[in-house]
This record gives structure tokens, sequence and C-alpha cells, in this order.
């Protein structure tokens, strides 16, 4: 592709925060790292699967208000994280990641466990983990 062809379909899907690289070959048909802001048949996929994602989050939300899961839920989705992915952040095994899913299990965290919990979430201490937005 030439380097004046680069897409530059700017939907700010990331508040025109990243642009994304490309090559492309310049005048003299070398090729050059181009930046290019968005290419709109990538941007209309990235749009469905935000909403996927948020919609995600807001039923963790619903479930976690139920009581039928731990905040841990809500901020594992709101993370994009799956159990084992927030067990290696939080260097926890997987399986209490897994019983810590659970409100009464949630409930008897130390505070140890806690300040790993918020380390994966890139939490400050003075954060509450049950908050959930």
């Amino acid at each position: 592709m030439d380097k004046d062809k680069v897409p530059q379909d700017d939907e700010n899907l990331l508040e025109g925060k990243t642009r994304e690289l490309q090559y492309a070959v310049d005048e003299e048909g070398k090729y050059v790292p181009v930046k290019s802001v968005g290419w709109e048949p990538k941007n209309i996929v990235l749009k469905q699967e935000w909403e996927i994602i948020n919609e995600e989050v807001a039923r963790a939300k619903e479930l976690v208000e139920k009581g039928k899961y731990s905040p841990l839920y809500y901020h594992m989705k709101k993370n994009l994280m799956s159990s084992r992915v927030l067990a290696k952040y939080a260097e926890i095994s997987w399986f209490k990641v897994i019983r810590h899913l659970r409100p009464k299990a949630y409930s008897k965290l130390t505070s140890a466990q806690i300040k790993k919990y918020k380390y994966a979430f890139n939490m400050k201490d003075s954060d509450d983990l049950n908050k959930i937005d």
C-alpha cells in the first residue's frame, strides 16, 4: 500500500489516544512506518466488541448485586480477565480465585489477599474492592 493511502478513518474509539502502526511504501519504493487512526471495517468490529464487553460487565454487576458472585467477578470482567489470568496477576492459586468468587469465601479474605487482588486490578490501597460502579 502506498504511504498516502494508509486508512485514516478516525472514529475516536480510544479518544484519539492511540495510533496503529502500519507499514507502507513511500515515494522511493521503501517500506516506512506510518501511523493510522483507524480503518472503518476494523472500527465497526471494535465498536461491536466493546458493546459486548460492556454488556458482560453490566451483567456481572447485576450478579454481584444479587449476591450470586463476589465483587471479584465484577472486577475480573471490567478488567477483561479470566480467573486464570487473575490468579497469575494476584499470585494466588486458580482454585482459590474460583473459591473467592463466591460471596461467603470472599467475605473471609485476609488483608494480604485483598492487597494481592487490588494489585492485580491496579487499584490503590485506599480503593475499595467492594465498590462496583
